[in-house]
């Protein structure tokens, strides 16, 4: 286990590192209640929803402060119990893209702030915002409130700058500065593994003490392998529930369908593996399941266009965000799923699909190295060559018994992670930039602090 990134020793006989009563998450662009896998909802929505819950099962309430997209939407909405959405009018309801969303920061922000105004001071003890977007608005929240500013950037904009997929527009220019202001201003910057601690410090200048990594989780009791002893294989029963072959080779692909995530790839791939070996091929079926987002919206149907100059649309299902057991389901019914995306700061369809006992093909960059234990609970391919991910997926689909280790290995390497200890890691955070906090207005105002300095325990990475 890697250790954490963050600070010195913490004085013994400290008091009690405090813990918050209530925390204000910001998640400007995309709401807690969409559907993940289709516009800009995806794994940020389902790591604020957990983690929400987690804290609220703690004892912490959060209220999550998000866009409203529909002109309908009731001002709050309870999430869960101890967890409240608050939907903050900013700019037009529909029809607004994620890049025009700066210039409604203002807007959001005096909704934030008025929202706090109505209760009496010191009603939020700490500030999580979620993307750039919303770290400015915590930025300024947290110094009119006078509380610490814990940020997750969730993706960067030098990192994806340099990995970009052909034809992918860059990131701009006012993000990079924008997560640069982030990176100087935050009280605490939350990496989700050590590689995005190391772009932060190597590529933002992050102070290493206010760096922790803490990695994401996985619902291990929804996402889990199906059941045995029925007398029908599990694999058979999801196929049936899916409506898709019976028998035969299933990869699947789940996630937002843009350049980034590159599902390209993988009908390339499969392309390939049709002049490759065309007789595995020829038994393979290939489910694309998401939405269009981002870049991808300005061609909705590339995708499917794309099967079809390449000769495989009779191998390829396309089917809307799986929601449900549909999801599970999915993940159960296929030999391996596949992840081939340019950049991931943790990827969670990879954890997710590791839980269900289906091994992961995925590219070697970001955050997949450490969801996908290579050669134990899947495998990691080294760039994006079709070749070579044809290479892969035949390797494996013609070694039943070596598909069944890493299927093993992949059940085993998921337990190590969970919801709730990640909800815990950022628990042991907030009581750091709390603590921190207090102890430097205890030094303004010339008293004593507690001892602000402090390394995180374990499970905080």
């Amino acid at each position: 286990m890697a250790e954490s990134h963050t600070g010195v020793g913490r004085q013994r006989g400290a008091r009690p590192w405090p813990t918050p009563a209530r925390i204000a998450t910001v998640s400007v662009h995309t709401s807690p209640l969409h559907q993940p896998g289709t516009g800009d909802a995806g794994g940020m929505n389902v790591y604020i929803v957990e983690v929400a819950r987690r804290l609220a099962d703690a004892g912490v309430e959060v209220e999550i402060f998000t866009r409203a997209t529909e002109s309908g939407l009731p001002p709050v909405v309870e999430m869960a119990p101890g967890v409240l959405v608050r939907h903050v009018t900013a700019g037009p309801f529909e029809g607004l893209a994620k890049e025009e969303l700066p210039g409604q920061l203002c807007a959001f922000t005096n909704g934030v702030l008025r929202a706090e105004a109505a209760h009496p001071p010191g009603f939020y003890d700490l500030i999580h915002s979620h993307y750039w977007l919303s770290g400015h608005v915590g930025w300024l929240a947290k110094e009119r409130w006078g509380v610490p500013l814990v940020h997750t950037a969730h993706t960067l904009a030098k990192v994806k700058n340099s990995r970009l997929a052909e034809g992918d527009r860059p990131e701009p220019k006012y993000r990079v500065i924008g997560e640069e202001q982030l990176v100087a201003e935050a009280d605490r910057m939350v990496a989700n593994t050590a590689v995005e601690a190391r772009d932060l410090i190597a590529r933002y200048a992050a102070d290493p003490t206010r760096v922790a990594v803490v990695e994401p989780g996985v619902d291990l009791d929804r996402f889990r392998p199906a059941p045995t002893g029925s007398g029908t294989d599990g694999r058979v029963a999801a196929r049936r529930r899916l409506g898709l072959p019976e028998y035969g080779y299933v990869v699947a692909f789940v996630g937002r369908i843009q350049p980034l995530k590159a599902p390209d790839v993988l009908l390339h791939a499969v392309a390939a593996l049709r002049e490759r070996d065309p007789h595995i091929a020829d038994q393979l079926t290939v489910v694309i399941a998401g939405g269009p987002s981002g870049s991808g919206l300005d061609r909705p149907t590339a995708l499917i266009e794309l099967a079809a100059s390449l000769g495989i649309t009779e191998s390829v299902v396309f089917r809307p965000p799986c929601t449900g057991e549909d999801l599970p389901d999915l993940y159960r019914a296929a030999d391996l799923v596949a992840v081939p995306s340019y950049s991931e700061s943790f990827g969670l369809v990879a954890l997710e699909a590791q839980a269900c006992g289906t091994p992961v093909v995925a590219a070697a960059v970001g955050g997949l190295v450490t969801a996908v234990r290579d050669g134990v609970s899947g495998i990691l391919v080294d760039g994006h060559d079709p070749v070579d991910w044809a290479r892969t997926l035949s390797g494996l689909l013609t070694a039943p018994g070596r598909r069944a280790a890493l299927s093993a290995g992949a059940v085993r390497h998921a337990q190590d992670f969970s919801w709730t200890r990640t909800a815990s890691g950022l628990l042991a955070v907030y009581r750091g930039a709390v603590a921190e906090h207090r102890d430097r207005l205890a030094s303004e105002l010339g008293g004593t602090g507690v001892g602000a300095s402090v390394v995180l325990p374990a499970g905080v990475r």
